[in-house]
């Protein structure tokens, strides 16, 4: 299958765990050249309690961590929806990685809520460019629940093909999102950095 665009495009969460691995579902599907990370220090997803997260180390294979699960509370993983959170991720790719830790290039990064947006920021403006290239970053806040992932996941796909349809995508950029802001009735937040 052919991609649909040639614009690289990484979607980011906290853990890279549920809203940006079901964006990463979605954009594979439409065929976008899409990767998915996470910015937090470890790999958190709800436990037993609110108070009580399961925490791993960024590298460990989603296959582990639903194994771990499994063993822990068959149950209660299955009802929540982590078991079938993590056996979709397994099909898309072996193990979450953090963005802090790629050397890949993207065009687009998209981020899930403002706290890893600023990390994103903060991250690429710390680091010396290698090429000058513009890249995009972009935010739109969704919840990280099941139900919000899939509809950010919508969203995000609506607003990629409105982005690899723009015919010159640096300097359309603010009136696309502009138009995908009203449509979708969510702030966005964009700003510029550099490869």
């Amino acid at each position: 299958m052919s991609n649909i665009s040639d614009l690289r495009i990484a979607v980011i969460c906290s853990s890279n765990m549920n809203r940006s691995m079901e964006a990463h579902a979605f954009l594979a599907k439409k065929g976008f050249l899409v990767q998915s990370f996470g910015t937090g220090d470890k790999v958190k997803i709800p436990g037993s309690a609110a108070d009580k997260p399961n925490i791993y180390d960024f590298g460990i294979s989603y296959d582990e961590i639903y194994h771990d699960l499994l063993g822990k509370d068959k149950s209660l993983y299955t009802q929540n929806g982590l078991l079938h959170t993590l056996d979709r991720n397994r099909r898309i790719k072996t193990h979450p990685e953090r963005f802090q830790e790629t050397d890949e290039k993207f065009d687009i990064l998209i981020t899930c809520e403002e706290r890893v947006y600023d990390q994103v920021v903060e991250y690429m403006e710390s680091k010396t460019p290698v090429d000058n290239s513009i890249v995009h970053v972009i935010n739109i806040d969704i919840q990280d629940n099941l139900e919000e992932a899939t509809i950010g996941a919508f969203l995000i796909s609506d607003m990629c093909l409105m982005l690899a349809k723009a015919e010159d995508l640096d300097n359309d950029i603010e009136e696309v999102l502009h138009n995908f802001e009203e449509k979708c009735q969510r702030p966005i937040l964009h700003s510029i950095v550099f490869n």
